[in-house]
């Protein structure tokens, strides 16, 4: 039997030792190592996905591989949440544009096919953006004080139009009902695109949408805005008052989108698509991009998010308390 010289043994061991210390470094430089899936979660054309495209164009720059947007729709967004937390991947490659709406479900629904708390990982934060309530050009809604005149003179004949049931569009009309005491019918699609393009044919009164999908069709006149939904005046619209200025001061919503993967991912993958969101977030291009969807973005570390996030839920989970909001199936 021949035995290694000690120095070949000592010098072995602080190879290993050096391998060892730098394994998951190596392992961090080679992600991804294929195209990255975003699921967002609504049709084409609505302020998610507006948002998700932005985000997976500033995404690939950073990573070097494709991020690929699937837009799958429906249930309030709990259909994209579903596929990302069953996902078999769990090694980063598969992602979800998480909003609102993911914080409200489970305290609006009846049954939630995930619980988002536990099936899902925060990662890091997009944007937070305010709703815009928006009539035809040519409505006789000029203001917040005629809607919701309209609105007591004839009860549940007024409609507006959001991206589902329990979305930000959605939430920020039932909140709104609840501060002025008004009742409007409610028409939901799968995204803000086909309820704004109602708007514009004349077959739905209004739509309270997320600032980047409507802000262009104000500015182009498509639309006539009325009103911003949080507690300022938005630099996109800035001639819009809130509807705190148009006499209820009580009201304001505001909206949020981030990046989500499936629970059970390495927390060294969550630190490092944390590390990359910040790079694409101090982007000026990025920037600039959400500036004129008159958003503004949300950093932060993955801890600060998820620590966001579960306000969120307790948050709604009061408010749908004591705003008495009906249960949706």
């Amino acid at each position: 039997m021949h035995r290694r010289p000690p120095l070949v043994l000592k010098q072995a061991a602080l190879l290993a030792l050096a391998f060892g210390a730098h394994a998951p470094l190596l392992a961090a430089e080679a992600f991804p190592t294929r195209p990255i899936t975003l699921i967002v979660p609504y049709a084409p054309g609505g302020a998610g996905d507006i948002l998700g495209r932005s985000v997976a164009k500033e995404l690939a720059g950073i990573a070097g591989k494709p991020v690929v947007v699937e837009n799958k729709p429906g249930a309030g967004g709990n259909i994209g949440a579903e596929l990302v937390a069953r996902a078999q991947d769990k090694d980063g490659h598969t992602l979800l544009l998480g909003a609102t709406s993911l914080a409200s479900n489970p305290s609006l629904m009846r049954s939630m096919p995930v619980d988002p708390l536990k099936d899902l990982v925060a990662i890091s934060g997009v944007a937070s953006l305010q709703n815009v309530i928006a009539v035809n050009p040519s409505s006789r809604l000029r203001n917040v004080s005629e809607l919701v005149a309209e609105a007591k003179k004839h009860p549940g004949k007024l409609t507006f139009g959001t991206a589902g049931i329990g979305t930000s569009s959605h939430l920020s009309v039932e909140l709104f009902k609840g501060e002025v005491g008004v009742d409007l019918l409610h028409v939901p699609y799968k995204s803000g695109g086909p309820a704004m393009a109602d708007v514009m044919a004349g077959n739905l009164d209004l739509v309270f949408e997320l600032m980047p999908a409507v802000v262009g069709h104000v500015r182009s006149g498509k639309l006539r805005g009325i009103a911003v939904t949080g507690s300022a005046r938005s630099e996109a619209l800035p001639d819009l008052p809130t509807v705190a200025e148009s006499g209820y001061p009580k009201y304001s919503f505001v909206s949020w989108f981030g990046i989500f993967g499936p629970s059970g991912m390495d927390s060294r993958r969550v630190a490092q698509l944390n590390e990359m969101m910040a790079k694409a977030l101090a982007s000026g291009e990025f920037k600039s991009r959400l500036e004129q969807l008159g958003a503004e973005g949300m950093s932060g570390s993955p801890a600060q998010f998820d620590r966001f996030f579960q306000g969120e839920v307790a948050k709604w989970k009061r408010v749908v308390a004591e705003q008495g909001l009906p249960l949706m199936n």
